[in-house]
Order: structure tokens, then sequence, then C-alpha cells
């Protein structure tokens, strides 16, 4: 039954729309970004270990808003070894400094970046229209046009974040990877697809994909419950849906990953209440570049064994 439900999901193209001047948006949203310097202020984080320097990097993003990340190299060096861009799940932050210190180790260089106005350090300076209710998806969609989309502005801040990594002294700029998981893993799937010099992305059950379907499907209970939301409260007679998904359109990744020209090793459970199978499998299916697809067939939003392991192999064989 699984491998039957694999084969269906792997023949599925997507059903929310690609807007006509998509590549003509994100064409001068990286025009914008490449007028923003690449200046950052390390900061010395108070957890140090013997094996790896730790730092909060900020940096200015477009608009203004002053951005974090934390920052870890190796103690060690031994010339120049491969960075790694991590992305954090929705709502939450860049995390402990452990999993850091652990890719440091090893010869990795890391850069995890705290998304704007979530649970992290980075500020959110978007002033927009319109009640958000309670997330992110839709924020900016009451403006005039999709230039103040909230995840406009993140997405560009992912490519700043690698062009940084790239600029570090012991960094390859030749072996970067990106990963995250949820919406980690749809951050990483973006910065791959906006940022062609990413070598690898693990992108694990990624979010922030084909949302008309994760509303058809009733996923008002998960990450794109903000959906229903908008709906409900905001346009219950419906008079707004297709300009409501014509916008999300320029932030549905799955528009996107026909431009990723790197390794990709696409990370999915069946099981995934969260972000609906189909959703995930939109994008994975317009992937053009060399990938590697992983299904865990009894899980879902959570956990997965081995996964970590496999995350490091394939970073030291960059």
């Amino acid at each position: 039954m699984a491998n039957d439900k694999v084969e269906d999901l792997l023949k599925y193209r997507g059903s929310s729309p690609k807007p006509d001047d998509f590549d003509a948006y994100w064409a001068r949203a990286l025009n914008e970004l490449d007028d923003q310097p690449l200046a950052y202020e390390l900061v010395v984080a108070q957890f140090q270990t013997p094996l790896a320097e730790c730092y909060h990097l900020y940096f200015t993003g477009v608009g203004g808003a002053r951005v974090h990340a934390k920052f870890v190299k190796p103690k060690a060096s031994n010339g120049m070894g491969p960075g790694l861009a991590l992305f954090h799940g929705y709502h939450s932050n860049s995390g402990d400094w452990f999993d850091k210190v652990t890719y440091a180790a090893h010869g990795i260089t890391v850069i995890a970046l705290d998304c704007r106005g979530q649970g992290g350090l980075s500020e959110d300076n978007l002033a927009v229209k319109g009640n958000t209710l309670k997330g992110h998806i839709i924020r900016g969609i009451d403006e005039g046009n999709a230039d103040r989309l909230y995840y406009r502005h993140v997405f560009l801040d992912l490519v700043q974040t690698v062009r940084i990594l790239k600029s570090m002294d012991g960094v390859d700029p030749d072996k970067i990877g990106v990963h995250g998981c949820s919406q980690g893993g749809a951050l990483a799937i973006a910065c791959a697809a906006l940022e062609p010099s990413v070598k690898l992305a693990i992108p694990v059950y990624p979010f922030l994909t084909d949302y008309k379907k994760a509303w058809e499907m009733d996923a008002t209970s998960s990450a794109y419950e903000e959906i229903a939301y908008f709906f409900r409260f905001l346009d219950p007679l419906h008079t707004r849906q297709d300009e409501l998904f014509h916008k999300l359109g320029y932030i549905d990744i799955q528009n996107l990953a026909d431009r990723i020209e790197a390794k990709v090793i696409f990370v999915t459970g069946l099981a995934d209440p969260v972000c609906p199978p189909y959703t995930q499998f939109a994008t994975y299916n317009k992937i053009t570049s060399d990938k590697e697809l992983v299904v865990y067939h009894e899980y879902g939003h959570e956990y997965l064994p081995f996964l970590s392991d496999r995350v490091l192999q394939e970073l030291l064989n960059l």
C-alpha cells in the first residue's frame, strides 16, 4: 500500500497557480538584494567549547531589518572546508549551539538563521496593511502588490545568509549545503533555487508549498491553518479566493523548484498530518537537478531516525 501511495504521489504536479510574472518578480527581488551590502557584525557568544568558536552574527536585510544568525566555525582549521546554512521550523528559532558545534568539530562552518519576527532574535520591521491573524503566510496579502509579502523578505534573507557564509575565511564557496525541517525544509529549497552556488540541499518534510492543495485537504489544524482562518474571518464568501492563491504563488516553493541546480536529498514521511505529502511532492516532482527521495513510510512530522547521521556524511562528502 505504501509503495502504491508513493507511485501516486510521484505523478502529482500541484494545484496552486504560478503567476505569469513569477520569474520577473524574483528577478526584481534579487536585484534589490544585490544592492544590499554583505556587511555583518560578529558578537562573541557566551557559549563556547574547545572545538569551535561561537558568535552571534547580525546583518541588515532588505527593508532595513536587523537579522540575526548563530555562527559557528571550527577552532582547528585544516584549510578550506564546507559551509552549512541551517533553517528552522515555523515560529521557532535557530536552536541550541550543540548541533552546530558537532558540525564544526568535523570542519564544517555553520550559520543558522533566525527568521524575521519568529522565535529568535531577528526583527520584523515590515509594516503592512490588513490583519495577519496569527501567522506569516498571509502577512502582506492586503498590499497592492506581492512585493510586501513576508516570505519574500525571508527568502532574500536566505540568499544573503549564504552569500555571507561563502565570504567567510575557511569556507570553500564551492562546498555549500543547506538543510532544515518543515519551514526550514521549505527555506532550504527556496535558498537553493535563488542562490545557484548552493551545491547540496537536504529539505525535510517542507512547508510553504501548494497552498491551495493544503486548503483543499482541510489542513485547518496544521501549519496551513492561517489560510482557513483568512477565509473564515476575513473572506467568508471567498470573493478573494483567486487573489489569495495568486499572490501566494509568488512564495510557493514548488514554483521555484525547477531553478535548483544543487543535489537534493528530499526527505518526507507518508504519515505527515502537518504538511500533507501531496503538497510536498508538488515541489519534489518539479526539481530537475540530481535528486534522491528518502521516504519514511510510517513517520510524519517528527524526529526521523538516522537522518542526522546521513546529513553529516553528505556534508563531509561535498
